[in-house]
């Protein structure tokens, strides 16, 4: 199923690219360009706060941005190279009341995990750092698993030693590692499928692993409301992420339009206060496009964020704030390649 070397390979790139990253970074070549992109806004990107490396981590790991030591290094970083803003001051900024510093950086959090309330938060607080965080309103306070938490936990538990993929694949695994692998690509099949047969086949998954799963065990990943009513007086502002995390490109436009509304009627009526950003599931090129976009601004928001990597020049904002672009982080980031994400030729990258 797998090539034996492939992991190998891949170790030693990554321990290349470390490397190359290390000595950029120490030499003062990645922050050589600054001057060419300061008009513009960095925005970044995260989702959990966490520990994967810690005995029985079983959720999803690519969802972990980083730990709270890592990620209080990267706000040091934030603060030290970059001018952070809200996502009010950006709003404000195109509306025409106000200016936006050079090298301006917005920090951004999607889905409403409660470690952003326990673990980063604090940091933030700590620092002072406004911070937007794009709720999936659907999944506050319920035990309503996300599919990829779902999959990270039965795979985790499960005995047994192979499951059919939608596609009609039989994937097998002799070990951890090789479990974790499948469990990946299951991930990435899942995505791809329609909402609705994704819905479905999902629902099956505990039964066909023979896993079960402990009641209020996902309510216990997210916040609660009073979090983030609390977070909230604190200065943290909250954003529509849709109800049920959809990609809404594979859902009707219908549906799209009621995700989108119903998350930032729900957001305001928790908090009391107008809510201005929404951010996409998912986030790629092909998970939204110009229809959708028209959707968030009918709705009412007044921007919108993507997951299409780099920073995004000013003029690029004002020509179309429904599509700024994020930077994903994950907790594989060494602080050298944060300083390497987050600077301007990030936009001209290739994985």
């Amino acid at each position: 199923m797998y090539l034996n070397d492939k992991p190998v390979v891949k170790s030693r790139r990554s321990s290349i690219k470390k490397r190359l990253l290390s000595v950029a970074f120490h030499s003062g070549l990645v922050r050589a360009g600054r001057g060419l992109w300061a008009d513009s806004l960095t925005v970044l990107n995260y989702h959990r706060i966490g520990d994967v490396s810690q005995d029985g981590f079983d959720t999803f790991k690519p969802t972990v941005s980083a730990s709270a030591e890592g990620f209080a290094a990267q706000m040091d970083y934030t603060l030290r190279w970059f001018n952070a803003v809200s996502l009010g001051d950006v709003v404000r900024w195109l509306d025409g009341q106000a200016k936006l510093p050079p090298h301006a950086a917005l920090i951004t959090f999607d889905d409403g995990y409660l470690d952003n309330y326990t673990l980063a938060y604090p940091i933030l607080r700590e620092r002072n750092l406004p911070a937007a965080i794009f709720l999936t309103t659907g999944h506050i306070e319920q035990d309503v698993p996300f599919y990829w938490e779902l999959l990270a936990y039965c795979f985790y538990h499960t005995g047994r030693d192979a499951i059919t993929f939608p596609n009609g694949a039989q994937m097998q695994w002799k070990d951890a590692a090789e479990r974790n692998r499948v469990a990946m690509d299951l991930a990435e099949s899942l995505k791809v499928l329609p909402e609705d047969e994704k819905a479905a086949w999902v629902s099956r998954l505990a039964s066909t692993l023979d896993v079960s799963v402990p009641g209020g065990f996902f309510r216990n990943l997210m916040m609660t409301w009073e979090q983030v009513r609390e977070m909230s007086r604190g200065g943290i502002e909250f954003g529509g992420h849709t109800v049920r995390h959809p990609i809404l490109s594979r859902v009707s436009l219908e549906r799209a339009g009621a995700e989108i509304s119903d998350s930032k009627a729900r957001v305001e009526r928790e908090l009391g206060k107008p809510v201005l950003g929404f951010a996409y599931p998912n986030g790629g090129r092909v998970d939204f496009n110009r229809e959708i976009e028209k959707l968030a601004e009918q709705a009412g928001y007044r921007t919108a964020f993507s997951l299409i990597n780099g920073p995004t020049s000013l003029r690029e904002i004002k020509r179309n704030p429904f599509a700024i672009r994020r930077i994903f982080i994950s907790h594989r980031h060494s602080i050298h390649e944060f300083a390497v994400l987050t600077n301007w030729v990030n936009r001209y990258r290739r994985d």
